[in-house]
């Protein structure tokens, strides 16, 4: 990475994207202090991290890896979302009371008794964000949380995300798929080559061609049909929700433009 300036404010949702290599990853390590940088710093609610209280970072920080075999670790899933309790010395009643109400809150708790290593990758994925709620973070954050995921796996992930940001943390999370991206942030960060390249809302980075172009990506799905159905305006869409509900408004203009014609006609 080179000279990269990344933030994430109380309760916001930041997607990070970018093509294959661009950095995302390596800059997603250094939230937590997995990766500490060569030069610059790391500040955590205004005081910088250090070496020295990384423990800290990471009770503040929850990291949830693209591949969470390997923070999955313990012989059930409710043991494994115990860990970090029981390294910090909980009271194991206390720390298989937090285990079972995180795990209600990725609607996971059918799972509790279940061998993690033969669970579903959308299931190891929910239990692994059970195991860095529990430890009461204030950002979560995911590395490529929809990766090997079927849509309805990815729905359901999408869902218990935003259950997580309903909670009042804040969230950032990378991934190649616009579509979700569009749908989930409320700002968007973009990477290419180590550096990042461009930060704003979903309309205005989505909506920047030579941004995307330049990240080797392209603008989610509803951005290309608003685009080639020639329905573009100030509003711009970028969710599915968004644009049916300017399809809809422009489908009730024609509609009363036609009953506006048809009632001149039968005047004239």
């Amino acid at each position: 990475m080179h000279d990269v300036e990344f933030s994430v404010g109380r309760e916001e949702v930041v997607a990070l994207v970018g093509g294959n290599g661009a950095g995302k990853s390596t800059l997603l390590e250094h939230l937590n202090g997995t990766l500490v940088p060569d030069e610059g710093e790391l500040v955590v609610d205004g005081t910088p991290v250090t070496d020295g209280d990384l423990s800290a970072l990471r009770t503040e920080v929850g990291f949830v890896f693209q591949d969470a075999d390997t923070q999955l670790v313990a012989p059930t899933v409710l043991d494994d979302v115990m860990f970090g309790l029981q390294n910090a010395g909980v009271d194991p009643a206390e720390a298989k009371s937090r285990a079972r109400e995180a795990l209600a809150t990725v609607e996971a708790s059918h799972l509790e008794d279940r061998i993690p290593h033969y669970l579903s990758g959308g299931e190891k994925r929910l239990v692994g964000l059970a195991g860095v709620l529990v430890l009461d973070p204030s950002v979560v954050v995911l590395d490529e949380p929809f990766a090997g995921l079927d849509p309805e796996r990815s729905r359901v992930v999408a869902d218990r995300i935003r259950a997580v940001h309903e909670r009042g943390i804040s969230v950032v999370l990378s991934t190649h798929d616009l579509d979700v991206a569009a749908d989930l942030a409320d700002r968007v960060t973009v990477m290419a080559d180590g550096n990042v390249v461009g930060d704003g809302t979903p309309a205005e980075v989505f909506y920047d061609d030579e941004l995307l172009a330049s990240a080797n990506l392209h603008p989610p799905t509803p951005v290309r049909i608003a685009r080639s159905t020639g329905i573009v305006s100030a509003a711009k869409p970028v969710t599915e929700a968004e644009l049916v509900a300017l399809l809809g408004e422009d489908s009730a203009a024609v509609s009363a433009g036609d009953d506006a014609n048809s009632r001149v006609a039968e005047s004239e």
